[in-house]
């Protein structure tokens, strides 16, 4: 998402093409592996998926580019959610944009609706067609976890969780339990969110930041990653800077005092 420009979904001013590329390459050399887009991600000028084909295809065997469907926009960028009969012309538009002839990881992004049975049923066809090759849910409780495994294997849940937020830690037991990727969104943002920028940080978490010479975002994606093992991380940026923090971020070792400190 930050990828496309200064502010989500096309709110502020269009990033920087070459910065952009420059930043996906990087974060393949750097050792990461999955990378997680939308064909909703775009801004005026540029389009996450498009810039993630142009930066990295033939892509790497290891390279696991997870996509997501549900919510939608059209060219003017209004935003519509997809009936289950519209959720393949999503799919085969992350095919497009990617240049891809199938797709690694589809998430479904729940739409407020009670039953993900129905969308997550017709996901599963695509997959049983080959057009995906696995699948998984976003916004979701253990219930609608337990829903969608009745009708096909689930290997990821994304879900919005971090230090301020742990609406979910259900969930990411269930998944723990399961053996199912918990991959959290806006476990930097804090309490800013999509917004990004500074949010209002703690003295604690400010001291344990201190103490490891890290940043306040390091010390948020190392306690994230402290959770548990199944735990993966999916920090948005468009900064060649940010990026080297984030991934080194994974090196930090967080001890016992340090968590119950920061909790």
């Amino acid at each position: 998402m930050r990828l496309t420009g200064s502010l989500p979904f096309g709110k502020g001013t269009p990033g920087d093409r070459a910065r952009a590329l420059s930043v996906l390459r990087r974060a393949v050399e750097l050792g990461v592996n999955h990378i997680d887009t939308a064909s909703f991600y775009f801004s005026a000028l540029r389009s996450a998926n498009e810039l993630i084909s142009a930066a990295l295809a033939p892509y790497p065997d290891n390279l696991v580019v997870v996509t997501k469907v549900g919510p939608g926009r059209d060219p003017w960028g209004e935003w519509y959610s997809a009936r289950p009969d519209q959720l393949r012309g999503q799919v085969e538009e992350n095919l497009r944009q990617l240049g891809r002839d199938h797709l690694d990881v589809v998430n479904l992004r729940r739409m407020r609706q009670e039953s993900i049975a129905e969308h997550f049923g017709a996901l599963a066809g695509l997959r049983d067609a080959g057009l995906v090759r696995h699948l998984g849910v976003s916004d979701v409780t253990v219930s609608h976890l337990e829903e969608a495994l009745a009708i096909a294997p689930v290997v990821c849940v994304q879900n919005r969780y971090s230090l301020d937020d742990r609406t979910h830690d259900s969930v990411l037991s269930a998944c723990a339990e399961r053996g199912i990727a918990f991959v959290p969104y806006f476990a930097v943002a804090g309490d800013r969110r999509q917004a990004g920028g500074a949010g209002t940080e703690s003295p604690e978490l400010l001291e344990v930041a201190r103490r490891h010479g890290a940043t306040v975002p390091q010390l948020r994606l190392a306690w994230t990653l402290h959770r548990a093992p199944n735990v993966l991380a999916i920090p948005g940026t468009g900064s060649p800077a940010h990026l080297e923090e984030n991934v080194a971020a994974a090196a930090i070792r967080l001890s016992v005092g340090d968590i119950d400190l920061m909790n």
